[in-house]
C-alpha cells in the first residue's frame, strides 16, 4: 500500500520497484553509481551502514551474494526499507535492522561493507529543516571517522569495503581510512561532463596494503547533455563487471 505522501518508482527495466517519501529522505544518482561499482560474489556475506530506505541494498539484488545485513537508525527510514523488501520480495536475502551503526556488534565479520555515508559536517545554518533529510546529509548520528572504525571492526582481513563520497571532503575521507588500518585499493572518480570537476569518487578499500590503481573517470553527460552509454547502462542495472 503506497501512502499519500509517498512514491512508488521502479528500476532497472521494473526489475526493482521503491517507495519514498514524497518529502523528506529521497535518494539520488550516487546510490545506483555505488550498487554499480560493488563487486560480489554467489558466498558473500554483506553489510550496509546507514540503509536509508533501503535503495543500495535493493539494487544489489540483481547480484550474486548470500545474505545482506542492513542498517538504519531513523524509525520513519526503517519502517519504509521493511516494506521496499517485502515489497521485492527479498526478505530471505536482505535483513533490515533499526540500529545506530556504531553500537552494532556481529558474532561474525563480513566479506563486503559497504555506505553511503552522510557528506556534510555539521554546519548550523545549512542543516535541512527536514529531520530525515538533515541525518541523511549531515554527521549528525555518525562521522566518516565512526563509519571507518566500525568498518574495520566488522570486515574480514580479506574483505572489501565500497564507499561514494564528496570529492570537497575527500582529505577527511583519506584521514578516515588511513585511521581505520584500511587502504584505498580502487579509485573512480565521478564527473557530470567530460570537461567538468569532480564531484564524487568512489572507492574500493581493503586491509592490505597495495599501490593504488585509480580507474578511468566516470562522466554522467555527454556534450548533448544526454545521458552517457556507461551511465545508460548502470541505470538500467549492468550485473557484467564494471570498469574494474
Amino acid at each position: 500500500m503506497i501512502g499519500n505522501d509517498e512514491t512508488q518508482d521502479t528500476f532497472y527495466h521494473g526489475r526493482i520497484s521503491i517507495l519514498q517519501k514524497k518529502k523528506g529522505f529521497r535518494f539520488s544518482l550516487d546510490a545506483p553509481l555505488l550498487a554499480d561499482f560493488i563487486q560480489t560474489k554467489k558466498s558473500d556475506e554483506l553489510l550496509e551502514l546507514g540503509a536509508g530506505n533501503g535503495v543500495i541494498s535493493l539494487l544489489l539484488s540483481i547480484k550474486p551474494f548470500k545474505h545482506i545485513t542492513a542498517l538504519e537508525i531513523q524509525k520513519s527510514l526503517f519502517d519504509l526499507a521493511q516494506r521496499n523488501i517485502r515489497l521485492n520480495q527479498l526478505e530471505h536475502k536482505i535483513t533490515i535492522c533499526r540500529m545506530d551503526l556504531r553500537e552494532y556488534k556481529a558474532d561474525k565479520k563480513f566479506d563486503v561493507i559497504f555506505s553511503n555515508p552522510t557528506y556534510y559536517e555539521i554546519i548550523a545554518c545549512l542543516i535541512s529543516k527536514s529531520r530525515e533529510k538533515a541525518i541523511d546529509k549531515h554527521e549528525l548520528k555518525c562521522s566518516i571517522f565512526e563509519i571507518m572504525r566500525k568498518t574495520s571492526d566488522l570486515l574480514k582481513k580479506d574483505g572489501r569495503a565500497y564507499f561514494i563520497f564528496k570529492e570537497k571532503r575527500r582529505n577527511a575521507f583519506i584521514k578516515a581510512v588511513e585511521e581505520s588500518g584500511l587502504s584505498i585499493k580502487l579509485e573512480r572518480c565521478v564527473l557530470a561532463r567530460p570537461a567538468g570537476k569532480t564531484n564524487f569518487f568512489l572507492t574500493e578499500c581493503v586491509f592490505f596494503r597495495e599501490k593504488k590503481v585509480v580507474l578511468q573517470p566516470l562522466i554522467l553527460y555527454d556534450e548533448e547533455e544526454n545521458y552517457t552509454e556507461e551511465a545508460q547502462e548502470i541505470f538500467k542495472g549492468r550485473t557484467h563487471a564494471s570498469a574494474h
